[in-house]
């Protein structure tokens, strides 16, 4: 059975994480990932005190929903592979807190921004100190026994499943995986998805479910806030290929809906779209207690 995870920010903002995750259980969702981004505001979830932690642990109990993934897009302003040395130590500190954090939560899965640099030229150097500071990384996260997964991306840098496979040719550690979006997997050209798919399976420990619209010579394509069935991704062919290929990990669906009119609403039609696909495809949903 397949669980099914639906991304923090699709939910209507709350200061409850009681409320968050009832919404969530109320959904027909087995889980819930925390959002760790760029704002002031979520990188301070970093620094929450044990009262704070402990909050948000029982309530995932008491709700029955888990804290499976943690998203930390927060590496885009603060980049593994700044040139900027402060950077780079701002960055590992936040790499090592948030997996202080999801060993607090009993979160298993860290995803990380696949982006040596996001707002800086990228450079050979930009590279290296990317794959330096990734390995101190994934030795401490090996230590607390958390996988550190790379997200394939909306940038060229780490944007398929065989770049990953070449980054963990340089670190070699079961601590490090990958976590493929198959929006962003079929918006870059260049990438056969279900290749992608066969030759990256041996990593794969979560995907996220996103739609979107193709790089193209007059376009940079369209990366998040696609309807989903309005873009380009062929979900069927992917489910049935992961299928194929004995995928037993969870999926979870990317939205920012937040903000919408009603996004509970918006929730309730994406999970519609994918509960339709599954029982097609032939995966068995883990039923919500």
């Amino acid at each position: 059975m397949k669980s099914l995870g639906i991304y923090e920010k699709a939910l209507p903002k709350t200061d409850s994480w009681q409320q968050r995750l009832q919404q969530a259980h109320d959904l027909g969702f087995n889980f819930l990932e925390l959002s760790i981004d760029e704002s002031d505001e979520r990188l301070a979830r970093l620094d929450w005190t044990k009262a704070q932690r402990a909050e948000v642990r029982d309530a995932s109990w008491q709700t029955g929903v888990r804290l499976h993934t943690l998203m930390l897009s927060g590496h885009r302003r603060y980049p593994l592979g700044s040139a900027d040395p402060a950077i780079r130590e701002k960055s590992l500190e936040m790499l090592y807190k948030a997996i202080d954090l999801a060993g607090d939560l009993g979160i298993r899965n860290i995803q990380l921004a696949g982006y040596d640099v996001y707002y800086e030229p990228k450079t050979v150097t930009s590279r290296e100190y990317f794959i330096e500071n990734l390995k101190r990384g994934v030795a401490y996260a090996a230590a607390k026994e958390v996988m550190l997964d790379i997200e394939t991306m909306d940038d060229p840098f780490l944007n398929a499943l065989t770049k990953i496979k070449d980054i963990k040719t340089q670190i070699r550690s079961p601590w490090l995986q990958a976590y493929p979006d198959v929006g962003n997997l079929t918006a870059w050209p260049e990438n056969n998805v279900g290749q992608e798919l066969e030759r990256g399976i041996d990593n794969i420990v979560s995907v996220h479910l996103k739609d979107t619209l193709p790089v193209t010579a007059e376009s940079k394509g369209q990366f998040r806030d696609v309807p989903f069935g309005d873009g380009t991704v062929d979900f069927e062919g992917c489910l049935r290929t992961l299928k194929r290929l004995n995928y037993g990990g969870a999926f979870t669906i990317e939205m920012w809906t937040e903000k919408a009119d009603d996004p509970l609403a918006e929730v309730k039609k994406a999970k519609q779209f994918f509960d339709d696909l599954f029982e097609r495809v032939g995966l068995e949903q883990e039923p919500v207690v």
